[in-house]
This record gives C-alpha cells, sequence and structure tokens, in this order.
C-alpha cells in the first residue's frame, strides 16, 4: 500500500503546484496579451518544477523507501510515520452531539455538530473561527492554551437548551492538533516541535491535551479530551464516515501533510498487541520528506533559509499555500531585477516587497 500512498501524494502535490503556475501565468497574459512571452516565462519557470512522469516515479520509489524504515523504527527516517493510536475509523452509523477544536495554523476553529447516523447524516454544524495574534505563537504554553481556553468556553455558552449534557456527564471535545506529536494513547501526546510559524520553547516535550486541559480547568470549563489527531487524520476521518473506501488524506493548506490507513503487522515498531481491526492509522508527517529527485529551486533555498526552522520542512515549503506567493514573486522579481540590475539576492527581494 505504501508505494501507491506515495504515488497518488506526488501526483497531488505536482497538480496543484503547476495549477497554481498556469493561473499566474494565464492572469499575465490577459494583462499584457503577450503570448509569446507569456509562453517563455512559464517553459522556463516549468523547467526550474517540473516534475514528468519518470521523475515522479523516482519521487515516489524514494518515498517508499523512507516510508517502510520510518515504519521500522523511530528516527529511522526522514518521515516520522507516527503511530495514531486510530485503529478504528467511522462508519456513518454515529449519533449524538459532539464538539471539535482544530489548532494548525495562525488560525484555530471551535465546532459543534450534531450526528444523526446513516439516515440523517451532519444534522447541524455550528463553527467558529478565531485568529491567534502573533505575540502568542512565539510566546508561552500557558498564554497560547489559555487564549484557546476562553474562545472554546464562549462558544459553549451559545449551546441551545436542547444540547445540554446530561446532569454529571463532561461534554466530549476532539482535538485537532497539526503539529507533530508523539502519541502514547489516543488522548494524550507529547509535542515534538512545532511548524507553521510556531516557536514556543516551553510547549515541547509536553503533552499537548494536558496542557489544554489545565487551562479549561482554570476556567471552570467541563470538558474531556477523548481523541487527539492532527488535521490529516481528522480529514480521512471525515472522508471516511461518507464513503467506506477511503483509505488515505492528504492536506494542501498553510501547511502540508499526509495520512492512510496501513495493516497493523507492517509497523516493526508497534511493539503493543495488534488492534481488532487489524490496521492503525499513520500520520506520515511527510513535509521533512528530501529526495535528490525533488526539483529544489534557489527560490526554495532561500525561502528555506529564511524560515524559523531552516533546513527542515522542506517539502512544506514546496507544496502549500502560505508559500507560493512568495516563492512567484520572488521568481518574476528576479527576472526583472537581473535585467534591470545585473544581480538578484533574496534580500534585494525583502527590500523590494516587505
Amino acid at each position: 500500500m505504501g508505494k501507491k500512498v506515495a504515488v497518488v501524494l506526488c501526483v497531488a502535490a505536482a497538480a496543484v503546484v503547476a495549477a497554481g503556475a498556469a493561473v499566474v501565468v494565464r492572469r499575465q497574459m490577459k494583462r499584457s496579451g503577450k503570448w509569446a512571452r507569456a509562453m517563455a516565462i512559464l517553459k522556463e519557470f516549468e523547467d526550474k518544477c517540473g516534475t514528468p512522469i519518470g521523475k515522479l516515479r523516482q519521487v515516489a520509489d524514494a518515498m517508499t523507501v523512507e516510508m517502510h524504515a520510518g515504519l521500522a523504527s523511530e528516527g529511522g527516517s526522514k518521515l516520522k510515520m507516527l503511530i495514531s493510536y486510530v485503529d478504528n475509523l467511522p462508519t456513518g452509523n454515529e449519533q449524538g452531539l459532539f464538539y471539535a477544536l482544530d489548532l494548525g495554523g495562525t488560525n484555530f476553529r471551535v465546532l459543534r455538530v450534531q450526528l444523526g447516523g446513516k439516515e440523517k447524516g451532519v444534522v447541524s454544524q455550528e463553527f467558529e473561527e478565531v485568529s491567534i495574534p502573533p505575540y502568542l505563537m512565539i510566546g508561552s504554553s500557558e498564554a497560547l492554551f489559555n487564549y484557546i481556553a476562553e474562545a472554546l468556553a464562549k462558544f459553549v455558552a451559545t449551546e441551545s437548551e436542547g444540547s445540554h449534557p446530561y446532569p454529571g456527564r463532561q461534554r466530549e471535545l476532539g482535538f485537532t492538533f497539526s503539529f507533530p506529536v508523539r502519541q502514547v494513547s489516543i488522548s494524550s501526546g507529547t509535542l515534538i516541535k512545532w511548524t507553521k510559524g510556531f516557536s514556543i520553547e516551553d510547549a515541547v516535550g509536553e503533552d499537548v491535551v494536558g496542557e489544554l486541559t489545565k487551562a479549561m480547568e482554570k476556567i471552570g470549563l467541563h470538558m474531556r479530551v477523548t481523541a487527539l489527531v492532527n488535521d490529516t487524520i481528522g480529514t480521512l476521518a471525515g472522508g471516511r464516515f461518507y464513503n467506506s473506501d477511503v483509505i488515505a488524506a492528504v492536506i494542501l493548506g498553510t501547511g502540508t501533510n499526509a495520512a492512510y490507513v496501513e495493516r497493523a503487522q507492517a509497523i516493526p515498531k508497534w511493539h503493543g498487541p495488534l488492534p481488532k481491526s487489524g490496521e492503525m492509522v499513520i500520520n506520515m508527517e511527510w513535509g521533512n520528506f528530501r529526495s535528490s529527485h525533488l526539483p529544489l529551486t534557489e527560490y526554495d533555498q532561500a525561502l528555506d533559509s529564511e524560515s524559523l526552522n531552516p533546513g527542515e520542512q522542506v517539502t512544506y515549503f514546496q507544496c502549500p499555500n502560505l508559500c507560493w506567493g512568495l516563492l512567484l514573486i520572488a521568481y518574476f522579481s528576479c527576472r526583472f531585477l537581473r535585467r534591470q540590475y545585473q544581480a538578484c539576492t533574496w534580500e534585494k527581494l525583502c527590500v523590494e516587497f516587505y
């Protein structure tokens, strides 16, 4: 299954990047009307970022090797291949009121959903999106989780009378935490490192569910985290709710990642009893994947060097929409500056555009 998943992921990422480049060029063509010049620009950019089928197969082969190595042992691969402890996915029969917290970028979402099983599906859904102030992304763990808990409490306060839990019963919360975590159970896990612009040192190595629980208890919010997953696994679970054939999910947003369903027997580093389902969802954390076959331009390298974690998350910078604008600005600006000044540096681009 590993190679099939790798091929799908590579093709998906390449298609999205190609589409982004094509949109930019089409817009430029319409403004200038200079078809030949636009095609020359596109061809040059395509050559630098090209991913022909042969290259994609090489990337897929390299990824398959890393996937097997990551499943075999901790630290044995660029891909972390994290065990999620999710061995059962939704069937579509689920019923009841559920809360979710989705933290994975510069915003977080709180959500309330009523499920009605196979016949009714999603009966109702309410959510609120909250921006995270930049200072909290580099501050303390306590400050960040206190801010999240307060927003969650305000959202819960809008619950209708008919939605209150039975007396003495806590509300249950699914926590989507889209950063590398080493899980020790379905509802606990320690943060390995931050990505996506976050850099909160005192949270690394801590149980993120424990941090959130402390913040909720501090303000008297009676809610229990029943599952800790990342956004990719959440997407996989959502897909499985509607279609039992779904086996993998890919995120291309602020960051990029992939998750898939693996046979439990194919995970040598799993030392516990085999789950009854015989399956385990694997969180690949593929943003750190590197291969000599991946096209890496000078603009990718420059963007990486200016990041909070240089040398890491290279694939992360090549795929998500957070960075496309920067890469395209860098590319087209360098073309202009080289004509004007015969020199182009990343520092020059930063002066020009920031």
